[in-house]
């Protein structure tokens, strides 16, 4: 392996644990980025604000979504940005409206599938429960019971023997709803007023909430020489923690010759069209406002947004070893081998020639290896918020990445070099 000429090494994959532990779910997480921005001189502003056009770090945050820039001393109302994006969310089980049911003796909580998960891999699981609640009061708090609370059991090999010749077949409303209790009368209130009870507040004050589990055991190295990271969503926290990181390191530099901005949305697992998502209003409003809270014009953001590159970046897929006939025969990207170029021409990624010359001068700039990505041309190709931010902004993009296995499971896996290879590629990227 290269030694980056960047400022991270493996630490950064023990911080990424810790950001991975304090992450359960996508307000969580855009606290957590929230809080170490503050430590790097970031300051919030709000939506509802009249913003000024002061250099320094500024941020926003709506809902599971966070965007943040840094303006350098004396820069143009025309000064184009650089952007790393990715997202907050990843595919879960979330509580419905009327979370308590129960059968056969058993109290479950009714929950409703997000996004693509790995059914499977949510079986015999030891669940908290996170989320945000909103309050009789008009306030919002997060709230994260962090330990087993739920589980899904799976059904018993005895009870289904077709189940070793015929695999696994879940269906999503019977086979899906958690435990977490004995007793046969089941009440209108109790899970909500378990959790007003756990976080010292009285019954009924939660009048809202989004409430979702998560597998408690902790992020951890794993094999022979802890040269592998298993954990949770790292589709696409992985990323988000390394844009983090990259933004509050160049703001450390003298000068830049571009804005560098953070954008990591929510709701990419479900198709990205929610106000806090990706095809939402939410950053194209931000570049906006800060070019015209420096005095630009039209014609200014016009320029601005001309010139600037986004590299989007999320997971891919590692080649699977027991699995090698679903990749392309001739691009293997491996765990450890450095951040992935995702390329498809049917524009599923946003990357073109262009794109990739600007992605490969970042990582030469950071002594930072990267390999190619393509779909197999017999399989559906995925997509990211790379083609939409392309479209909706007009910005040029580039689809990135780690590649990993598992994606979409409970626990994904990935290098334990690659996540701070990738963080060095994007800050070598905003430096320009």
């Amino acid at each position: 392996m290269r030694t980056p000429s960047g400022p991270f090494d493996r630490g950064h994959t023990d911080d990424l644990m810790t950001f991975l532990a304090a992450s359960p779910t996508p307000y969580h997480a855009v606290a957590t980025v929230a809080a170490r921005l503050e430590k790097a001189g970031f300051r919030q502003v709000a939506e509802t604000d009249a913003w000024d056009g002061e250099a320094g770090g500024k941020y926003v945050t709506r809902g599971g979504a966070i965007i943040a820039w840094y303006v350098p001393e004396g820069a143009a109302a025309h000064t184009p940005f650089r952007i790393v994006g990715g997202h907050t969310d990843s595919p879960n089980l979330r509580v419905k409206p009327q979370p308590d049911m129960g059968s056969q003796g058993w109290r479950q909580v009714a929950v409703e599938i997000y996004g693509g998960p790995l059914l499977n891999s949510w079986l015999d699981r030891d669940l908290g429960l996170a989320g945000r609640i909103s309050l009789r009061d008009g306030t919002e708090r997060l709230v994260d019971i962090d330990r087993p609370l739920l589980r899904v059991p799976q059904l018993a090999v005895h009870l289904d023997r077709s189940v070793t010749t015929d695999g696994l077949k879940l269906d999503k409303q019977r086979h899906m709803q958690p435990i977490w209790g004995l007793g046969n009368d089941v009440h209108e209130g109790d899970l909500l007023g378990f959790l007003e009870d756990e976080h010292g507040l009285a019954r009924g004050s939660i009048t809202g909430w989004d409430l979702m589990t998560y597998a408690v055991e902790a992020p951890s190295y794993l094999g022979r020489d802890k040269e592998l990271v298993a954990g949770p969503r790292m589709d696409n926290l992985l990323s988000v923690h390394a844009c983090t990181a990259a933004l509050a390191e160049v703001t450390k530099r003298e000068s830049l010759p571009y804005i560098p901005v953070l954008a990591a949305f929510d709701h990419e697992e479900n198709g990205s069209q929610s106000d806090t998502g990706a095809d939402g209003p939410l950053l194209g409003g931000v570049l906006e406002r800060s070019v015209f809270a420096r005095g630009g014009s039209y014609e200014d953001k016009a320029r601005a947004f001309a010139g600037t590159v986004c590299l989007s970046s999320d997971t891919g897929h590692a080649v699977h070893p027991n699995y090698s006939e679903r990749h392309d025969p001739t691009h293997h990207p491996r765990a450890n081998g450095g951040p992935i170029l995702k390329v498809n021409v049917n524009n599923r990624y946003a990357t073109d020639g262009s794109g990739r010359a600007v992605f490969a001068a970042a990582c030469e700039k950071a002594g930072v290896p990267f390999q190619s990505f393509v779909s197999n041309n017999a399989m559906p190709c995925g997509t990211t918020i790379g083609p939409i931010t392309a479209a909706r902004h007009g910005i040029k993009t580039v689809d990135i990445g780690t590649a990993i296995l598992s994606m979409h499971s409970v626990r994904e896996l990935c290098g334990a070099d690659d996540p701070y290879l990738l963080a060095n590629a994007l800050t070598a990227f905003l430096e320009g």
